[in-house]
């Protein structure tokens, strides 16, 4: 009887603290005990410890006072699905900085909220958190802490555990990840993508993505309609890119447009053309032969930070593809480009459409690998009066960069029989 009281006395109520880290530091020994997220949810207005991995980063942003506030996702074991923890501090500096999504956070002294569904709460008076990156690695000491923040003598078994649980369980739905390469109409997928430039109009927002890979190129039908030949668009809806835009982007990588038409609270972050992204449940398709992506209502986007692994898995890829010529040229003309890119100036380098769009000299001369979407006039009858000086023929020229009307005049025709 007399252990049971014991044990009853020693036991946190609902709503008590947990013991100081105070008390925890002058003991010499661990007072926290880290509870799995799947039971912290039992108690809510406790304070809570926690050990758990970020699947989720938001944008830090001025809450309605005047405090600063992050959210990020966090989950373990107990709960893959994770949970959302809303942070409060009086600068942004003192916010959590997430290196990469799969990083492990220790939260101390955290409360339980419930508000429509669960959440955890980071008071800056009492809470702490420390930190530690995600891949497996003999180092323990985490990169970042807040001041109030301890550690226990528990922390790096726990570290090692989820690290080994992430190794078989990294963040993020890898099975439904695409690349700009490997797109799928009205398929529903999550694109790692930077984003270079966000342009709003009316409520209608559209957002230009990049991943340094080129798109599939569309499959089209011979269209003798000269009224249909003469609508192919260059561009989908909304006003062309200013060039002082234009000469911000990559030359190399097709330069995909998703729309939405509802308001994304992290596109002040994605505005400043600095952060990649993790576009989330999106589908993608063909309009005129240009890929157009679309965010839905169960969409989302989270911010990445360079250091996440898909980004650098994606920045690797795009520095060893412009190092070699060979590799810049399209990626649907690699397995015969031996057979196809056979030109008269063999020394002279590949160029992109866009390469040449944004070119400081106003007459450009390049050589580049093109595919013709359609021609002007494109009838037999009607190229005859080209020979004759009466017409000029244009063609509409694409590569994975962008699409261009390119003129044929009389004499730079040449005739093959």
């Amino acid at each position: 009887m007399e252990e049971a009281a014991a044990r009853e006395r020693k036991r946190p109520r609902e709503g008590d603290a947990a013991p100081s880290a105070a008390a925890a530091a002058g003991a010499g020994k661990a007072q926290y005990v880290y509870l799995p997220v799947a039971d912290a949810l039992k108690a809510p207005g406790a304070r809570v410890f926690l050990f758990a991995a970020v699947s989720e980063i938001g944008a830090a942003v001025r809450s309605r006072g005047t405090d600063f506030t992050l959210t990020l996702r966090v989950a373990d074991q107990s709960r893959p699905a994770g949970i959302s923890v809303t942070f409060f501090a009086d600068n942004v500096a003192l916010l959590p900085c997430v290196k990469a999504s799969g990083d492990v956070i220790s939260l101390h002294n955290v409360v339980i909220t419930m508000h429509g569904e669960f959440f955890v709460t980071f008071n800056k008076k009492f809470s702490s958190f420390a930190l530690f990156e995600g891949k497996v690695s003999t180092e323990c000491s985490p990169y970042q802490t807040s001041t109030k923040y301890y550690g226990t003598q528990y922390d790096n078994e726990l570290l090692t555990q989820m690290r080994t649980w992430l190794a078989y369980n990294p963040p993020g739905l890898k099975d439904l990840e695409l690349q700009l390469r490997s797109l799928k109409s009205d398929t529903t997928f999550d694109l790692v993508c930077k984003v270079l430039h966000v342009y709003e109009n009316n409520g209608e927002w559209i957002f230009y993505v990049w991943d340094g890979t080129d798109t599939p190129a569309a499959e089209f039908q011979a269209i003798l309609d000269a009224e249909a030949v003469e609508s192919s668009p260059l561009h989908l809806e909304g006003v062309p890119l200013p060039r002082e835009v234009l000469c911000t982007m990559p030359c190399v990588g097709t330069v995909l447009r998703v729309f939405t038409n509802r308001y994304i609270k992290e596109v002040f972050h994605l505005q400043k053309n600095i952060y990649w992204a993790r576009f989330c449940n999106i589908t993608c398709k063909q309009e005129f032969g240009i890929w157009k992506g679309i965010l839905g209502p169960s969409s989302r986007v989270r911010l990445l930070s360079h250091e996440d692994g898909s980004v650098v898995d994606r920045m690797k890829m795009y520095d060893s593809r412009i190092a070699n010529q060979v590799h810049r040229q399209p990626m649907a003309s690699l397995p015969g480009a031996s057979n196809i890119a056979d030109v008269e100036y063999e020394a002279a380098g590949y160029t992109t459409l866009m390469e040449s769009l944004t070119h400081e000299q106003v007459t450009h001369k390049f050589k580049t690998l093109v595919r013709v979407v359609a021609a002007y006039p494109c009838r037999a009858s009607e190229l005859r009066l080209l020979l004759t000086g009466s017409y000029c023929l244009r063609l509409t020229l694409e590569d994975p960069t962008a699409r261009i009307h390119a003129y044929v005049h009389k004499d730079d025709g040449v005739i093959y029989y």
